[in-house]
């Protein structure tokens, strides 16, 4: 990503929405951008799991887990294969655990925070689903840009931002 999220909203404006929750940077990768997918579970990473399993094609999954530090959604083993599956990024309305690890991975992690706990594996989930965070929809087929400012949401209808 070449501009930053700043640069964007200052081209852009309002056509972009802009996330109000202060997320953690917690991956490798502290700028990354690319097509929303979506995860909304609650405590209950099953279904997020699966969704990394699968060709992320430099897309970002944007996981409601309800705002909740009670279990981590995301470990070490998970961000590895989202690794390996071709994904640019996870951000998780929740928490991860294994910071100093996926710290070191080359992938954006934004989370509110982290917790060893694990999640529990009843396989709950939706999955491409319109999420709310922050005041912002997250709508899949949307595009996402994150970096260390924060993070920002161009609608569907839009076109890609000329990075």
């Amino acid at each position: 990503m070449d501009l930053s999220t700043a640069d964007l909203y200052d081209q852009f404006g309002d056509t972009v929405q802009s996330v109000s929750i202060q997320f953690q940077d917690l991956g490798g990768e502290q700028a990354f951008s690319g097509p929303i997918r979506t995860v909304k579970c609650y405590h209950d990473n099953v279904v997020l799991k699966s969704v990394l399993s699968t060709p992320g094609a430099g897309a970002v999954l944007v996981v409601d887990g309800g705002g909740s530090l009670e279990r981590a959604l995301m470990g070490d083993m998970i961000a590895e294969i989202a690794v390996k599956n071709g994904w640019n990024g996870v951000i998780i309305n929740g928490a991860i655990r294994d910071r100093a690890v996926l710290a070191g991975l080359p992938l954006g992690v934004k989370a509110l925070g982290s917790n060893p706990r694990k999640s529990v594996k009843n396989g709950v989930g939706e999955i491409d689903v319109p999420v709310a965070i922050g005041g912002v929809i997250f709508t899949p087929g949307g595009t996402v840009y994150a970096d260390t400012d924060g993070i920002l949401v161009a609608g569907p209808a839009m076109e890609p931002l000329d990075m």
